[in-house]
């Protein structure tokens, strides 16, 4: 995967982050994980679609979760209940949609898939290729950002017939 892919994910990041929590936000240094992962306490999963493909997981401690939950209802939450579950779904679901308007303006065209938000201790993910990883320093606590993204194949252009689909001449 090339680290500019993630660059787009860190830059939408920020700025939502900044928009809807308020307070400055620090980048933490890259890692590597392999294709099988162990998540944090809350995860939201969004697919991306097109010329690239892959999953992108923005991973926060149940604490965090329900801060930043919080802050964007504008009401205080002392669980993690369905309205806060639904507010950190939409957090991932902003931060890749800028994301992807961001790869729109570097020439690859993707789109993302409703998010999914998935809770629980060991909970292990599979993607195909293994993920980039920056975690975020915002006031509400930590936000690991996980990119696994690979460059789709490219489908053949429509109505060039392909060697398949081409009938055969005699």
């Amino acid at each position: 995967m090339k680290v500019e892919y993630i660059n787009h994910f860190l830059d939408a990041g920020v700025r939502v982050i900044v928009q809807l929590i308020g307070g400055e936000v620090e980048l933490g240094q890259i890692a590597v994980r392999t294709a099988i992962f162990t998540t944090q306490q809350v995860s939201i999963a969004v697919g991306i679609t097109g010329q690239l493909s892959g999953l992108v997981i923005y991973g926060m401690s149940q604490v965090t979760a329900t801060k930043i939950a919080s802050a964007i209802i504008g009401a205080q939450h002392v669980s993690f209940d369905a309205m806060a579950a639904s507010a950190i779904g939409e957090l991932g679901n902003i931060i890749s949609g800028n994301a992807t308007m961001l790869l729109a303006k570097s020439g690859l065209h993707c789109n993302i898939t409703p998010p999914s938000v998935i809770r629980g201790i060991n909970v292990e993910i599979a993607t195909a290729m293994p993920a980039l990883v920056i975690p975020l320093y915002s006031k509400c606590g930590k936000i690991e950002v996980n990119v696994a993204l690979a460059e789709s194949p490219t489908p053949p252009a429509v109505g060039v017939p392909t060697a398949e689909a081409s009938p055969a001449y005699a």
